[in-house]
């Protein structure tokens, strides 16, 4: 196993809302981090985020780990969420501020 791969779980299941973005919350570097980082933004929950763009290794590894292909990608309690339209949707649903909520209290 690759310590790319142990990287990633670690961050995974040590971070209850963690983000793999382009960028940072503050300055997203593409459109769909940016509409997702908002929409976690919106629940008032602490988040974690990786910007893949500066670690290219996670940015290779983590879509074959999650069979996942593209990112953003949104894990909560260690499981995948989605990219930036399941995102979205929940947001709007109300679906992600209950998620987000829950993960942040435990």
């Amino acid at each position: 196993m690759s310590s790319t791969l142990d990287t990633i779980k670690d961050q995974i299941s040590n971070n209850p809302i963690l983000l793999y973005m382009k960028g940072n919350p503050q300055m997203p570097q593409c459109g769909f981090s940016s509409q997702a980082v908002q929409a976690l933004m919106a629940c008032e929950e602490k988040f974690a985020f990786v910007n893949i763009l500066d670690n290219p290794d996670i940015r290779a590894e983590l879509p074959k780990f999650a069979n996942w292909p593209t990112f953003p990608q949104l894990w909560v309690n260690g499981e995948l969420v989605g990219g930036c339209d399941i995102i979205i949707e929940m947001y709007q649903s109300g679906e992600l501020k209950t998620l987000v909520s829950e993960a942040a209290a435990s």
